[in-house]
């Protein structure tokens, strides 16, 4: 699953296209280097995304193409 689409199902990102459009600006890096919207999500990958001054690391346990809104946060774990 590409890494934009992703953050959208796993809610960690409201909207892809907002996913999107960090991974355009850099803003979200897998496994330390930055990566384009259509990078192929893998379990084990550790991704952090900058929200401005604050960044979210997680680690992905699953990838899954359709998540009830109250099982989206099984799908990563938090770093930090």
């Amino acid at each position: 699953m590409r890494i934009d689409k992703y953050l959208k199902v796993s809610r960690i990102i409201k909207r892809r296209t907002v996913a999107n459009d960090a991974c355009d600006a850099a803003h979200v890096t897998v496994n330390g280097r930055p990566v384009k919207a259509s990078y192929d999500v893998k379990e084990g990958d550790v991704i952090e995304v900058s929200f401005g001054a604050r960044t979210l690391c997680v680690r992905v346990l699953s990838v899954k193409e359709i998540v009830g809104k109250a099982d989206a946060s099984s799908l990563y774990e938090v770093i930090e």
